[in-house]
């Protein structure tokens, strides 16, 4: 008994992930940086877990972006670890991602957030048991946008991404494989519009590129056919008065896709999760973000 006792305490040490919900610092360019990690009862130390990232919007914040995705609930249902990590600003709950156009104070500020993301990683492979081979990345606006970024910069750690209601804010992307995407967004945003430029709502003033724009990118980049392989019409069953169109690219190099989940009468909300400020505008019942973008992350490890 004794025995046991102590080879629990040695194995789950005071810096070890356990069952829960835990936040985390870390020191990064002499900054001190936090994020959430939502680790599912089921975990046990004893194999590798695959990671999700889960970036909140702008002028949001980690806390609020569990109650808004419900990723931690797909986490226990899945089996994977539900990462949240937390942006920058002058106010504490006030935050945001430097996704290259996007946005506010981190942009500004020039916050090197992919380095932020490395020592994230660095962080859990010391305190847990993680897959390098599937960690993933999504997020929300400002969020996705530095999902995006991700893919780009990171390629070599970020297996695929599912950007949630926000382009990508550069140019150009040149990553150093190809990456597989998946990206939902509303055609009635009114913060990131759908075709770009500056929303009606914009909270940042952010000329945005279109959806368009982000999916040619990757297309490029993944070595994928500009014609989709299959397209996917997907009814008003919720009758909530949205549909979605589903159009897949692909194959592409090593396998990649790109995904566009196109969603008619949606605004700037999260696919299946009710959305409580109306000014985002509408969410639809009709798709899941959270099931569509696990199952395309379970088809898309690291190579």
């Amino acid at each position: 008994m004794h025995l046991l006792l102590f080879m629990t305490t040695m194995f789950f040490s005071a810096d070890t992930l356990t069952p829960g919900d835990h936040e985390r610092t870390l020191s990064v360019d002499n900054t001190a940086r936090q994020y959430l990690v939502h680790v599912p009862a089921k975990y046990d130390g004893s194999s590798d877990w695959p990671v999700v990232l889960i970036f909140h919007g702008g002028a949001s914040n980690a806390e609020q972006m569990v109650r808004f995705s419900g990723l931690s609930e797909k986490a226990d249902e899945a089996g994977f670890l539900a990462v949240y990590p937390s942006g920058s600003g002058r106010l504490p709950k006030i935050l945001t991602w430097n996704g290259g156009n996007c946005c506010g104070y981190a942009m500004t500020q020039k916050i090197d957030d992919v380095a932020f993301v490395g020592a994230i990683l660095d962080d859990l492979e010391k305190s847990g048991r993680i897959d390098k081979k599937r960690i993933f990345a999504t997020g929300m606006s400002n969020g996705a946008i530095m999902s995006y970024r991700l893919a780009a910069e990171l390629s070599d750690r970020i297996a695929a991404i599912a950007p949630v209601s926000g382009p990508m804010g550069t140019e150009s992307c040149t990553p150093k494989r190809p990456v597989p995407v998946m990206h939902f967004h509303g055609t009635k945003d009114e913060f990131a519009p759908f075709v770009g430029g500056k929303g009606a709502k914009s909270l940042s003033g952010t000329i945005f590129y279109s959806v368009d724009h982000s999916i040619q990118a990757w297309i490029k980049a993944n070595g994928c056919p500009i014609e989709p392989a299959n397209v996917k019409e997907l009814p008003d069953k919720a009758k909530d008065g949205t549909s979605a169109i589903i159009k897949t690219f692909g194959p592409g190099k090593e396998g990649a896709e790109v995904v566009l989940v196109t969603i008619s009468g949606q605004g700037h909300t999260w696919p299946g999760r009710d959305s409580r400020l109306a000014s985002l505008g509408a969410t639809t019942k009709n798709v899941s973000a959270n099931d569509l973008m696990w199952e395309f992350f379970k088809k898309h490890p690291l190579k």
